[in-house]
C-alpha cells in the first residue's frame, strides 16, 4: 500500500496516521473505524487554494458530497474555500456549522420546493439551475419571499470524459443540466434573463469524476466559451463566472497516476483567457468544485479480520467486521483499493486473499486478489483513500450501524462522528397501536 500523507510506520511496525497508532486507535474506539488526516485534507485545500485562488483569483468550492460533518465545515471554512451543496440536508449542516452562507453554492438535479425556500431563506451565494421546472419554480418562490436570487445555469457540453459510466456527467445523455446541442441551453438563457427575480451570473458545466486526462477539461472550456460566444451574439449577455466541476482523478492504486492540482489549474484557466480573448468575451472567473482530491486521500478505513476461509487450488476469503455498509464503492462501482496490515505494516506480503465483508450479500467484497502477510483473526487492517464516498454513501443494510469517523493529528485523536449504536437503529421505527404487544400464536394442534 502507498503511503500517503502523514502515514508511516512506526518503529513498532505498525502504521501511523497524523501521528496516532493505528493499532492503538482500533483499540480505542473500535472497528470499522474511519480516519481522518486533518493536516493531509487542509494539504489539499492549500494546493487548491494556491493553484486557482492565490495565482488566478478563481474560486474553489468543496464538493460536499463526497464528505460532510460539522467539523469538516469548519475546516473548510478555516482554509477559505466555498462550499457546493446539493440538499436540504447537507446545507442545514453548512448553516449548523455556521459556515459562511454566502460561500455556499447550491446544486441539485431535483431541488424540492422546501430546500429551495432553505436555500433563499439562508441566503445562499448561488443557486446551480439544473432545468427549466426549477427555473420558473425558482423565481416564483424568490417572489413570493421579496428577493432577488443569484444563479448558474447547469450545462451539459457533451464531453465524455474516460471514467465509470455511472460517474460520467458531461455527456449529452445524462440526467443532468440543460443540453446545448439541442438549443435547449439558449432558450433557457433567454428565460432566466426575462425573469424579474432572477440574476444570470454565469454558468456551470461538469464532465465527471476520478479524472486524469487534463485535455478533457480543455476540450470543455472550448465548448464553453465557443456557446458563449453565441450567447453573447445572439443576447448580448455573458457570463461574469463560469464553474467548471470538479472530477481530479486521486491515487487508488497504482493504475492510476494522479495529476497536480497545479497542473490542472494552469491548464484550465490559461485555456479559458485565450478562448475569451479569441472571442472578444470578457474573461469569465474560473471556478472548480473538488472533493474526492481533497478528503479521499485523507481517509483511511480500520477493520479487524474476523474468519479467514481457504478454498484450496481457489481462493483465501478474509472476512472483516464491515463491507458493503461503510463502503459501498467496490460493489457499485467496481472501485479498487489497497491495503496492508496495520499490526504487521513492516512484514512483507506472503500470499494472495481477497477481502470479504460482513453483509449477507455474495457482491460485499472490499478487495479482490491483494497481497499481504498471511493474515489471521484479530489483525487490524487499514485500507487506504476512503476518504470520499464512504461515510457519505454509508448505510444500514442488514441493521450494521456504521462506524464512528476521528480526525487525527500532532497525535491527537478526536471523534467527529460518533458510532451508531443498536437504539439508534431503532430510534425512528414506530409501531401501530393495531399490532399491539408481541405475542406468540400457536397453530392449532400444536403441543
Amino acid at each position: 500500500m502507498k503511503l500517503q500523507g502523514t502515514m508511516r510506520i512506526n518503529d513498532r511496525g505498525h502504521l501511523e496516521i497524523g501521528g496516532c497508532d493505528t493499532v492503538e486507535l482500533a483499540e480505542r474506539f473500535g472497528t470499522p473505524l474511519y480516519v481522518l488526516d486533518e493536516q493531509y485534507f487542509r494539504q489539499n485545500c492549500r494546493n487548491y487554494n494556491r493553484a486557482f485562488m492565490e495565482k488566478y483569483d478563481g474560486e474553489v468550492l468543496y464538493a460536499a458530497k463526497t464528505l460532510l460533518t460539522l467539523a469538516i465545515c469548519r475546516i473548510i471554512a478555516e482554509e477559505g474555500l466555498s462550499l457546493d451543496v446539493v440538499s436540504g440536508g447537507e446545507l442545514y449542516t453548512a448553516k449548523k456549522a455556521r459556515f459562511p452562507m454566502e460561500r455556499v453554492y447550491f446544486h441539485g438535479n431535483n431541488k424540492s420546493a422546501d430546500e429551495l425556500k432553505l436555500a433563499l431563506e439562508y441566503k445562499v451565494g448561488r443557486i446551480i439551475v439544473d432545468n427549466q421546472y426549477e427555473l420558473l419554480m425558482l423565481n416564483k418562490l424568490a417572489g413570493e419571499a421579496g428577493v432577488h436570487v443569484k444563479i448558474m445555469l447547469r450545462l451539459t457540453p457533451g464531453v465524455e470524459a474516460h471514467t465509470h459510466e455511472y460517474i460520467k456527467t458531461g455527456q449529452i445523455d445524462s440526467k443532468f443540466g440543460i443540453v446545448i446541442e439541442n438549443g435547449q441551453a439558449m432558450e433557457i438563457i433567454k428565460q432566466a434573463m426575462a425573469l424579474e427575480n432572477i440574476q444570470l451570473t454565469g454558468l456551470h458545466c461538469h464532465i465527471g469524476s476520478q479524472i486524469f486526462e487534463m485535455e478533457s477539461y480543455t476540450h470543455a472550456a472550448e465548448v464553453m466559451l465557443g456557446f458563449t460566444a453565441l450567447v453573447y451574439q445572439e443576447t448580448g449577455w455573458q457570463p461574469e463566472e463560469m464553474n467548471f466541476g470538479g472530477g481530479l482523478g486521486i491515487y487508488y492504486t497504482s493504475a492510476d497516476e494522479p495529476q497536480p492540482v497545479s497542473k490542472y489549474a494552469d491548464m484550465l484557466v490559461p485555456a479559458v483567457q485565450t478562448l475569451a480573448k479569441s472571442y472578444g468575451l470578457i474573461t469569465p472567473r474560473v471556478l472548480v468544485e473538488p472533493g474526492r482530491s481533497i478528503s479521499g486521500p485523507a481517509g483511511t478505513t480500520l477493520y479487524t479480520v474476523g474468519s479467514v476461509k481457504e478454498i484450496p487450488g481457489i481462493r483465501t476469503y478474509v472476512a472483516v467486521d464491515g463491507g458493503m455498509g461503510d463502503n459501498p464503492r467496490p460493489a457499485l462501482y467496481q472501485s479498487r483499493y489497497e491495503a496492508l496490515l496495520a499490526n504487521r505494516a513492516d512484514q512483507q506480503p506472503e500470499e494472495t486473499v481477497s477481502i470479504a465483508g460482513k453483509c449477507c450479500e455474495s457482491g460485499d467484497m472490499l478487495i479482490w486478489d491483494i497481497n499481504l502477510p498471511a493474515p489471521a483473526p484479530g489483525d487490524i487492517l487499514a485500507v487506504s483513500s476512503t476518504g470520499a464516498y464512504n461515510y457519505s454513501m454509508s448505510m444500514n443494510y442488514n441493521r450494521l450501524p456504521r462506524p464512528a469517523m476521528v480526525l487525527v493529528r500532532d497525535g491527537a485523536a478526536d471523534i467527529i462522528i460518533a458510532r451508531e449504536t443498536y437504539d439508534d437503529l431503532i430510534r425512528n421505527d414506530m409501531v401501530p397501536e393495531r399490532l399491539g404487544e408481541s405475542k406468540v400464536v400457536r397453530m392449532a394442534g400444536a403441543n
